[in-house]
């Protein structure tokens, strides 16, 4: 497959560039089986697993008979904690429990080349030549998605994934506060991010960063 060519923009959301995609990154396979797994060990991942039952013998009271055996004419019962019973134990109730699971880390690498090369089938890949701001603040960082065309009425619904190598902590209090925006470090990046996503803007030098992990 001949390399993906697209064009680099910068903050303005003018071309300055254009940069072919490294082909054993991003060649065009789209592999949903993988995506699928990536999606669910996730989220898998994501559960805190606390949801607890008491079972009869956790159910404070009960040590009681509440009635003998015979001779009342009642069916018999040993305790008022009976599963059978309004305040009694829970019968097969959840318990708290790890659902984390780990995956390969080829399945994670492969995972995110096809969550990413579907963002650039989809034409949602966005390639920043560096993301810089005068100062500091939410309104400059979004004229940036704006220049962009990222923060319409039309999606702004719809999140947005800014991937980089590395940012300074200013400009990431000064992102935080987009409601529409994500960011990550392209080290940290993985398929159910960028997959969830609308958009995905990556700036240069992430891109590098990004193509030197997976094919690492």
């Amino acid at each position: 497959m001949d390399a993906i060519t697209l064009p680099i923009f910068n903050t303005q959301g003018k071309e300055v560039e254009t940069i072919k995609l490294d082909s054993s990154v991003f060649d065009g396979t789209i592999n949903e089986g993988v995506i699928y797994q990536a999606v669910c060990a996730y989220r898998a991942n994501q559960r805190s697993g606390v949801a607890a039952t008491k079972t009869r013998g956790e159910v404070s009271g009960g040590g009681k008979k509440p009635w003998k055996q015979k001779g009342t004419g009642r069916a018999r019962h040993g305790s008022t904690r009976s599963p059978l019973w309004r305040h009694g134990g829970v019968v097969f109730g959840p318990h708290p429990r790890d659902y984390s699971y780990a995956l390969p880390r080829k399945i994670k690498n492969l995972a995110l080349k096809s969550s990413l090369n579907a963002k650039v089938k989809e034409g949602n890949f966005i390639i920043l030549d560096s993301f810089s701001l005068e100062q500091p603040k939410t309104k400059e960082a979004a004229k940036v998605f704006m220049n962009l065309k990222l923060n319409s009425k039309t999606n702004k619904s719809h999140k947005t994934l800014l991937l980089v190598d590395k940012i300074d902590e200013k400009i990431r209090r000064a992102l935080r506060n987009i409601g529409s925006l994500d960011i990550d470090l392209t080290g940290n990046a993985h398929a159910y991010e960028v997959i969830s996503s609308r958009k995905l803007v990556i700036t240069k030098d992430g891109l590098h960063a990004l193509v030197k992990r997976l094919k690492a």
